[in-house]
């Protein structure tokens, strides 16, 4: 079974150049195409000679420990989560007066839970809204 055409033949990579270089020029290569959306060594040499942008991605390792923080928040609202959803679910099981009392005061509590780490959430923005609002 034959390969299929590309829809648009001007994109295909028909002409093939074939270039030696130093192994410092080739490490930079090297080095350009690990930072950026390029996959191969070639792409990146490819974008240099048509004058395409490369879009390089850096991570910023400062923010580590506030991303670190903001996904145990998420792990944390979402275990809180669960444990309102069973006490619902006990609360709309259990007819007797005083138990249903009991599962309202519980969930209240895990409110008041949800609260603070909302309040935490709201100083982590604000703390990140500042710094990019800084650069």
């Amino acid at each position: 079974m034959s390969r299929r055409k590309a829809a648009d033949q001007e994109q295909l990579l028909t002409h093939p150049i074939i270039v030696r270089v130093t192994e410092k020029v080739f490490k930079r290569l090297e080095k350009k195409q690990s930072e950026s959306d390029c996959s191969t060594v070639g792409e990146v040499a490819r974008k240099i000679l048509s004058s395409q942008p490369i879009k390089s991605f850096y991570k910023d390792i400062t923010l580590n420990p506030i991303m670190e923080e903001l996904a145990m928040i998420r792990k944390e609202l979402k275990a809180i989560g669960i444990n309102i959803n069973q006490i619902t679910r006990s609360f709309n099981q259990n007819k007797a007066e005083t138990h249903r009392a009991f599962y309202v005061l519980k969930v209240a509590d895990l409110y008041k839970k949800v609260d603070e780490k909302v309040d935490c959430l709201l100083v982590i923005i604000s703390k990140l809204a500042e710094r990019w609002l800084q650069k």
